[in-house]
């Protein structure tokens, strides 16, 4: 009876996971979509279009500026009252945020208040969104029986993509049956007010969960670190290095494939239509891929997994700008459907279970966070902006993406080879125990020491 209540609750949690998880990401992908194809004449208006989606790309990395700072104050509370309450205050920050962009008048009605406005919302979002994925993998992965922590983990990944998919469904929807005025004047309005929709589910679905029964146990046996952030930085230093250095390939090639190659496409006059339709397809494969990826993880290791899908994506960035400039669907496809749905899913599925191996539970969400959050504002952000500006400099030319590209995926490779390998099954064990956090208590403090040995 306990196994299946146990079961049952695991099930709860992935799905509350995932359903959050892709309610917020839907918030913040469903801006970078709209960044470039409609906010740079709505919001940042200006004589030359590259320069307007430049300008609203630059809002979209604002919001990863104010990502890491959000995951360390959400990271602080899920390890000082609960991996859940920290959850149910992101997704009002974030889906509330999103809401209001639907109301907001544009640049020919308030003037510089619309894109001040816009940028305020995009950093509050940002705050929201990096206290986001560190809670909900590690809801999920703190639930799951070690030896498959790498699929159920993974599940919760499947919010990201849904988060891209839903929003950039809409847009090509809308894009088809509005007229391009009808779009530009209320059609992008509506993906931002129904997001509320979203929100109220994942809402609802989070508020039936419980909390992790291994922060439970620490909190009961007051092993909760007064200062996380503080000592996982301190103990934790190059193994945060590391692994922000493993994510970033992962990060920015998501934003490169499934958002700047539209601005690129642009640049050489490739109909958005085609390249919206073929991201979509790859990222409706990469919800059937991520999952495999996480139980692939199980058997044969996080590391192996992740630099595969790291290896993948240096040899096919050439294949895909020389694709997209060939103008060919099905070569697109091709490229698009290995490079998203495969590489990217190698890289994204095994994270959800690898970051928070690394860590004991006493300091496990602020760690995850640091990672997650730091890795995305310089994947994602700060390198996703250069990439924009790499095509106006080079006045439309894949070289500088190309070579880009490259060596993020050698510096993520290393960094993931140089991280241990933390799957149970290849292990032997858990790199930390995490099935009975009282030892950890114990080890801290002599009281709780003698105290555990009486009662074990």
């Amino acid at each position: 009876m306990a196994d299946k209540k146990t079961s049952a609750m695991l099930r709860r949690v992935a799905a509350a996971s995932t359903i959050g998880t892709a309610a917020e990401y839907y918030d913040f992908f469903v801006y970078g979509t709209a960044a470039v194809l409609v906010f740079g004449a709505k919001f940042f208006p200006s004589s030359d279009p590259l320069i307007g989606t430049l300008a609203a790309f630059a809002t979209y990395a604002v919001g990863f500026v104010a990502r890491p700072l959000g995951g360390i104050v959400f990271g602080h509370f899920g390890d000082r009252i609960g991996r859940k309450k920290a959850l149910i205050v992101t997704i009002l920050v974030v889906g509330l945020g999103t809401f209001v962009i639907g109301l907001l008048p544009d640049y020919s009605q308030i003037g510089i208040w619309a894109p001040a406005s816009l940028i305020l919302i995009r950093v509050l979002q940002g705050f929201g969104v990096g206290g986001e994925q560190a809670g909900a993998v590690l809801l999920t992965a703190e639930y799951a029986p070690p030896r498959e922590r790498g699929f159920f983990a993974s599940l919760v990944q499947l919010g990201a993509p849904a988060g891209f998919l839903i929003p950039s469904g809409l847009f090509a929807l809308l894009s088809a049956t509005l007229t391009h005025a009808q779009l530009m004047d209320w059609g992008w309005r509506l993906p931002f007010l129904g997001s509320i929709v979203l929100v109220v589910v994942g809402l609802y679905i989070r508020l039936r969960t419980e909390e992790s029964p291994i922060f439970a146990s620490i909190r009961e046996t007051k092993a909760v670190e007064s200062r996380p952030v503080v000592e996982v930085v301190k103990q934790f230093g190059p193994t945060i290095v590391k692994g922000v250095g493993a994510k970033l390939i992962e990060a920015c090639t998501f934003a490169m494939y499934t958002m700047i190659v539209l601005a690129y496409g642009r640049a050489h006059n490739i109909s958005e239509s085609l390249l919206l339709q073929t991201i979509i397809v790859a990222v409706v494969l990469e919800l059937l891929a991520i999952p495999m990826a996480g139980a692939l993880s199980d058997r044969i290791g996080r590391r192996t997994t992740f630099i595969a899908g790291a290896v993948l994506q240096v040899l096919l960035v050439v294949p895909l700008f020389h694709a997209v400039d060939s103008g060919n669907r099905l070569a697109i496809q091709a490229a698009m459907i290995l490079a998203i749905s495969v590489g990217h899913g190698l890289c994204y599925a095994p994270q959800a279970s690898l970051f928070p191996e690394l860590f004991p539970a006493r300091v496990r969400c602020s760690g995850i966070a640091l990672i997650w959050q730091i890795g995305s504002l310089i994947g994602s952000g700060v390198l996703g902006l250069v990439a924009v500006k790499l095509i106006q400099a080079t006045h439309g030319n894949s070289i500088g993406l190309v070579i880009y590209v490259a060596l993020l995926g050698i510096i993520s490779a290393v960094c993931i080879f140089l991280l241990p390998e933390t799957a149970p099954a290849r292990r032997g064990g858990d790199l930390h125990d995490w099935g009975a956090p009282q030892r950890e208590a114990a080890s801290r403090e002599p009281h709780a020491s003698a105290a555990f040995a009486a009662r074990h």
